[in-house]
């Protein structure tokens, strides 16, 4: 008998140590306002990393140093400035131009829950406002859209101090139209004129004023970028979704921005031929239906203006495609509860969703509104708690216990596919380091010696792996449209609530 008892014991002592051990491990990760706070300051610190051209004294990444100071002077225009968008030395323009837009639409949303941080955010969108607004102002009827030619590029692993690539620049025109990447250029101008409205009126003003031309210019001489020109945007930043969606993604900003009733009367003009009626789910750089949605859907639950009803049903099929439980659920995630779009650089479309998410929650907050799936209904609330757990998926609340934001907690990636982090910086190493002489630090398993604080890498796979290899970039490399839409959750989760 007493031997029975003594095993009632031990299974009562072995219960509570289970029992424990689950609560250790699902408060392990109980990331509190200021955690939210202190990711959102390294997730705008990663975009000086990416910056180009001649870096200001306040810089806070100090292993960078200036570079690509004479971009456009072979061309007899100055295309000094912007970003790099990932772990390579070109100046892609449509990514760099979404960048901006989500950037800006992060501080239009949530602006008022970044305090301290909301000053880097203005300067990590002015870094690239200032670069876009000379792209498009340098010649007339043109927009330049591209800064170094790719394939040679990606011959060399070479920090961009560095560069002796070819600093090729490449642009659009009437004859070699570009509708995609200028509606988008003309999106990112918008959005950030309402980002400096009050702070710099006479920049807004420039801003506003030059998207409506680069606009005007993307509608009246219709073309895709890839078609003009081919092989040195594509595969690396091909629009293969087209261009109409960025026609009616400009128009959309433009009206918020402009208050201009024309843009009105495009999006109502034009809005069934150019993706109103498409459910899309998928928001990226390329395709940008669903963000359009979700933004006019905001005219019809603040203001119940009539014509962006339809805006709303379909945000609702979109953010219902997302949601586990839904009807009309169609979105694959891994066993640990990550959204999985693809193997490549999966995390732009969990951070991308996680902003419309709360976006959208904040808009239907605003006059009590909820989420229409079918026969059932969702709150706002459920739209913030399925962002939350993505957001704190990327944060380290995952089954391998490693956050994919470089620098923050106590794991993360250690050899991100990023030439400059990789490499010997200009401060330890001063001397010149060639195209080819990068490579050995391509392929050492050292970690990284200069640390790209803030960075969102690619992230795992479908099964929750994730492999710390600069040569798996679909994994290793981070980008800034994985950034962009993350300041924005994250000034939304390091609000108290």
């Amino acid at each position: 008998m007493a031997h029975a008892h003594a095993n009632k014991a031990s299974l009562n002592m072995l219960m509570l140590c289970f029992t424990l051990l689950n609560l250790s491990h699902n408060f392990a990760f109980a990331f509190t306002s200021q955690d939210y706070s202190n990711a959102l300051d390294k997730s705008t610190r990663f975009f000086e990393g990416q910056r180009s051209g001649k870096l200001p004294a306040n810089q806070r990444l100090k292993w960078r140093a200036d570079s690509g100071l004479s971009d456009g002077s072979g061309y007899h225009v100055d295309l000094v400035g912007g970003y790099y968008d990932a772990g390579d030395n070109v100046k892609f323009g449509l990514p760099m131009a979404f960048t901006t837009t989500l950037l800006a639409w992060s501080v239009i949303e949530f602006g008022s829950s970044m305090h301290s941080q909301l000053n880097n955010a203005k300067a990590a969108i002015r870094w690239s406002s200032d670069y876009l607004l000379k792209a498009a102002t340098a010649s007339p009827d043109t927009l330049y859209v591209q800064v170094g030619d790719p394939n040679q590029d990606h011959r060399c692993w070479e920090r961009p101090e560095d560069m002796d690539t070819p600093r090729n620049v490449y642009k659009v025109s009437p004859q070699n139209p570009g509708s995609d990447v200028a509606a988008e250029t003309a999106a990112a101008l918008a959005a950030a004129s309402i980002v400096f409205k009050d702070s710099d009126p006479s920049y807004s003003s420039s801003l506003l004023r030059t998207a409506q031309k680069v606009f005007a210019f993307a509608d009246k001489y219709r073309g895709s970028y890839s078609d003009s020109l081919s092989s040195v945007v594509c595969p690396f930043s091909c629009s293969y979704s087209g261009y109409n969606d960025e026609l009616l993604w400009g128009a959309s900003w433009l009206h918020r921005a402009s208050q201009d009733s024309s843009y009105l009367a495009y999006i109502q003009s034009n809005g069934q031929t150019m993706g109103a009626n498409d459910d899309d789910y998928s928001f990226s750089w390329d395709d940008k239906r669903p963000g359009t949605k979700i933004i006019l859907s905001k005219d019809f639950l603040e203001k119940s203006s009539q014509e962006f009803q339809a805006y709303k049903v379909h945000s609702d099929n979109y953010i219902c495609s997302l949601i586990p439980g839904s009807p009309s659920f169609q979105a694959q995630y891994t066993p640990g509860g990550l959204l999985y779009k693809g193997s490549g650089s999966n995390l732009q479309y969990v951070t991308s969703s996680s902003f419309l998410l709360l976006t959208y929650a904040k808009y239907l907050r605003s006059n009590g509104g909820d989420v229409s799936c079918g026969s059932s209904r969702f709150p706002a609330e459920r739209l913030v708690e399925l962002a939350k757990k993505q957001v704190d998926y990327i944060l380290g609340d995952n089954p391998a216990k490693i956050s994919y934001m470089v620098g923050f907690g106590d794991k993360y990636p250690l050899r991100v596919h990023h030439r400059g982090s990789s490499l010997p910086s200009v401060h330890a190493h001063p001397g010149h380091i060639g195209c080819n002489d990068g490579f050995q630090s391509l392929n050492s398993g050292s970690p990284n010696p200069n640390v790209l604080i803030g960075a969102i890498v690619g992230g795992p796979d479908s099964r929750d792996n994730f492999e710390d290899d600069r040569n798996n970039y679909q994994q290793s490399e981070p980008a800034t449209y994985i950034n962009a839409p993350l300041v924005g959750a994250l000034a939304f989760l390091s609000a108290p609530n």
